[in-house]
């Protein structure tokens, strides 16, 4: 297909991607999304679509198809995909990030969100993409060389960031937040990590995914960390992540099956209140704002 076709494809696919997030359309985010090749971070065609539970092979091996909110396999053996793109919309808009800032993603897997970030913190800001996969993270520096703002770690995301930064994007499922995301976000600064329980508990072969799991953005203020849930997800569970125990998963689902909505702000270190939404003795959320008991 002609390059001028495919780029008025990625247009129209870029305003629906927003449009189905309920992003408001327009602006940097649009443009990033209009401006980077899907189909450059997929590998050759045929290209396998996510589909009730499995695969199908994709349509044509016209990149058009790649055009769509379509999970496209990067492993399908192991269950890694690039993923939705209207949620990836949704995340990258809550987490805004802008010109001259440091974004860590982490679960980069072969870099397409990696790229679009890199378009949104431009020429002055640095994206560090963490993957956990030797053979992914060798392609996500082929298909990122061209970014010159952009650093590839093949690396345990629950070991990153090392260093302050003002946006940590995390593309796996956990059931606690790791250290280094709590303690390297910088005053202001957004973290957003899909939370939630595994479905398996890692009982069976194969790739474990969550059964119940909410996106939870938080934003870092002087008096603590405000947290809210911006939609329900499904997620694959991270590589190297070593499961909570059953009993802590059996509280967080108690936790889901009431208001999630109702969360306000995350507890880091300090001594649970009686009536936090979640508690662990170390961390907890709560629905109370930031600051306030």
């Amino acid at each position: 297909m002609q390059a001028s076709v495919i780029g008025e494809q990625r247009n129209l696919f870029a305003a629906r991607m927003l449009a189905k997030a309920g992003v408001p359309s327009g602006g940097r985010l649009l443009e990033a999304f209009s401006r980077i090749r899907r189909e450059d971070f997929l590998g050759p065609p045929p290209w396998l679509i996510a589909s009730h539970g499995g695969y199908r092979n994709a349509l044509s091996n016209d990149a058009e198809c790649l055009y769509d909110d379509v999970l496209v396999a990067l492993d399908a053996t192991r269950g890694i995909n690039n993923g939705s793109p209207s949620l990836h919309a949704l995340g990258i808009h809550a987490l805004d990030p802008t010109p001259g800032e440091t974004v860590v993603h982490l679960g980069a897997g072969t870099g397409y969100y990696t790229a679009i970030l890199s378009e949104l913190v431009g020429a002055r800001g640095h994206v560090i993409a963490v993957e956990y996969d030797t053979a992914l993270a060798e392609r996500a520096r082929l298909c990122l060389s061209a970014f010159a703002n952009v650093e590839v770690v093949c690396g345990n995301g629950l070991e990153w960031p090392r260093k302050d930064a003002d946006v940590i994007y995390v593309n796996f499922a956990v059931d606690r937040p790791a250290v280094p995301w709590i303690t390297h976000l910088k005053p202001g600064g957004r973290l957003l990590f899909p939370l939630g329980v595994p479905v398996f508990e890692g009982k069976r072969p194969g790739p474990e995914y969550t059964a119940m799991a909410g996106y939870l953005l938080v934003r870092r203020h002087t008096d603590g960390y405000a947290a809210r849930f911006i939609e329900s997800v499904s997620f694959i569970w991270g590589e190297g992540v070593v499961l909570a125990d059953w009993a802590s998963h059996a509280r967080l689902r108690a936790a889901f099956a009431d208001n999630w909505r109702a969360v306000r702000s995350l507890r880091w270190g300090g001594t649970p209140a009686d009536d936090e939404w979640y508690s662990e003795p170390d961390w907890g959320l709560s629905i109370h704002p930031a600051g306030t008991t």
